[in-house]
């Protein structure tokens, strides 16, 4: 009998061990969400042809954060934003309160946009854009003081609902997305029904699940390479994007889902401009969403590992004083203006600096997923070069995060010039085109982060 009992303590106690090395290795997990649609009427963003304020609302806009902690108690936050960027001060705004308030660190948080272009116009990202007066201007910096205070409360609220979770990871497709540099708009529907699209895209969907232990569905995060620029119209929209975020949590009630901009910079939906397509593409992303949920998935195991570079990414040979100076003549007002805001720089006593302290992030989630995030609006030659030399399956590249300073074309998108290449810097300001060899740049400090 009393070997019995020494057996049974011994089982018992073997038992609790195992209990709490399971409890050890398990990660936990949570996201909130905030309302972030402006309350009264101001610009909006994403277009140069806008002459007014908004004029009503299709959806609401929302700020979401996703908290994820390993079992060593390191954590990552996933912020994203229903907006079409967010500058560098308020990016090092929101970072800064984070870091006060959680001790969070820079390579901790990504903060991502859906670049939707029926938001408003936020800090100094596109100010170039557009001709605000005065109290317009007052408008749009105090939204985005209110930005950064409700950015950091989601992340706090995030933070308090942390518990034990499953957390899993997967590819699913989805096929509207259209090279604009290659196909002319006009002619989609008949090259995409004969099979005739051209130029390169990617059509992955990535898919992060989050379930409690009893298999609930808590949270997923997902991200697809296209502009959301379905919708042009004066009301407040989080276009494709916040269509497949509203079917997906009205299908799974009490889940939160993300939405991150893939490397879409080049990439469009089309046919496009009617809500019925924003609705239609929002349906399709959301299916391939849940075909995912749905289907096999891979685990997230072990421990994260996080890293954060901003590397001093060249420009282009500098404009002279005297260029400048000719260029606020131009009949491009947008040229124009851009050489004004320069020369006032320049006169303020701040030199035009050669290079842009670009933003490049990864986080590996265990062994198995690796995910890049880098600043700007990325063509979509980073994603399928990256995939390719960092592993097809187990790679994801995520756009528009934490500084949406510009356009980052490739090699071969800067050679072949147009809007991508060469035109959009004029209406973010910067002094001029990037130096061809960016894409190797951000290509090796990828490279340098993953090993």
């Amino acid at each position: 009998m009393k070997s019995y009992l020494v057996l049974a303590a011994a089982l018992a106690v073997a038992g609790s061990f195992q209990r709490l090395a399971a409890a050890e290795r398990t990660w936990k997990a949570a996201a909130a969400k905030v309302d972030i649609t402006p309350e009264i009427p101001m610009w909006m963003s994403g277009y140069s042809g806008r002459d007014h304020v908004a004029e009503g609302k299709l959806t609401d806009l929302w700020v979401k954060a996703l908290v994820l902690e390993d079992p060593r108690g390191e954590r990552v936050v996933l912020v994203t934003f229903d907006l079409v960027g967010i500058d560098r001060d308020t990016s090092n705004a929101i970072r800064d309160r984070l870091d006060k308030q959680y001790k969070l660190s820079r390579k901790q948080i990504a903060l991502c946009c859906s670049h939707t272009h029926t938001g408003p116009v936020v800090g100094h990202n596109l100010r170039a854009m557009y001709f605000l007066d005065a109290a317009q201007g007052k408008l749009v910096d105090d939204y985005t003081t209110r930005l950064v205070g409700k950015a950091t409360e989601v992340v706090g609220e995030a933070i308090k609902k942390l518990q034990p979770c499953r957390i899993a990871w997967a590819n699913g497709h989805a096929t509207f997305a259209v090279n604009r540099r290659t196909n002319v708009e006009a002619d989609v529907p008949r090259l995409r029904e004969r099979g005739e699209l051209k130029g390169p895209v990617d059509y992955d969907v990535p898919v992060l699940a989050i379930r409690d232990l009893s298999g609930k569905l808590v949270a997923t995060a997902f991200g697809y390479a296209c502009h959301a620029t379905v919708l042009s119209f004066y009301q407040w929209s989080g276009d494709y994007p916040g269509f497949a975020q509203k079917y997906l949590e009205e299908k799974h009630p009490g889940a939160t889902a993300l939405f991150f901009a893939g490397c879409g910079a080049d990439q469009n939906p089309l046919p496009r401009r009617e809500v019925s397509h924003a609705d239609q593409y929002g349906r399709q992303l959301a299916d391939a969403v849940d075909n995912v949920l749905a289907g096999v998935m891979q685990p997230v195991t072990g421990e994260l590992a996080m890293y954060y570079d901003e590397i001093p990414l060249p420009l282009a040979a500098l404009p002279t004083r005297e260029e400048l100076q000719k260029q606020t003549k131009s009949d491009n007002k947008y040229e124009a203006v851009r050489a004004k805001m320069l020369l006032v720089q320049i006169d303020a006593g701040q030199p035009l600096s050669p290079t842009y302290p670009y933003p490049v992030q990864s986080w590996r989630l265990g062994p198995g997923l690796l995910w890049v995030t880098l600043g700007g609006e990325v063509v979509v030659d980073y994603s399928l070069r990256l995939k390719h030399e960092l592993g097809q399956n187990r790679t994801w590249v995520t756009g528009y995060a934490n500084d949406v300073m510009a356009y980052i074309p490739s090699r071969r998108v800067l050679a072949e010039g147009g809007y991508e290449g060469a035109t959009a810097m004029l209406y973010y300001g910067l002094p001029t085109i990037w130096s061809p060899e960016v894409e190797e740049m951000i290509v090796r400090a990828v490279s340098r982060q993953t090993k």
